[in-house]
């Protein structure tokens, strides 16, 4: 395949993608699937990424909660109203029981006013052994 004009060897390490939009620029008519069967039978550098990385391993089970306060979970949710303000809402649920311990409303959430809801929640009900969040 030849390269397009202008581009010399040093700048043309790029994908097949790229180097179409480069060749029907010049006026050539070329499909980019053509291009990509070249870069896959000739032995050019640059290829498509790959796709998104993931995490390698096992996870590890979740626990069954075995009685009231042992995991709670903290759930935030982000919904917007009518008129186009954001609200954001703070959900902290006791897992054994799906009992809702507090649900916190506010326009942008900070670190001051949740830890104060958490430690009201921890007040009337104790710490829980383990906290999870998403």
């Amino acid at each position: 395949m030849i390269p397009p004009s202008g581009l010399g060897c040093a700048n043309w390490p790029m994908n097949d993608y790229v180097s179409a939009i480069l060749l029907r620029r010049e006026g050539r008519t070329i499909n980019v699937k053509r291009v990509y069967r070249h870069y896959r039978e000739e032995p050019l550098m640059a290829r498509r990424r790959g796709g998104r990385k993931r995490a390698l391993g096992t996870q590890a089970l979740a626990t069954i909660p075995q009685g009231p306060n042992q995991p709670s979970s903290l759930d935030l949710i982000a919904d917007a109203l009518d008129d186009g303000r954001r609200f954001r809402v703070l959900n902290v649920v006791d897992d054994f029981s799906r009992e809702c311990l507090a649900r916190f409303v506010d326009m942008s959430l900070s670190d001051i006013p949740v830890v104060r809801e958490l430690e009201a929640v921890m007040a009337g009900r104790g710490r829980p052994l383990m906290s999870v969040s998403d």
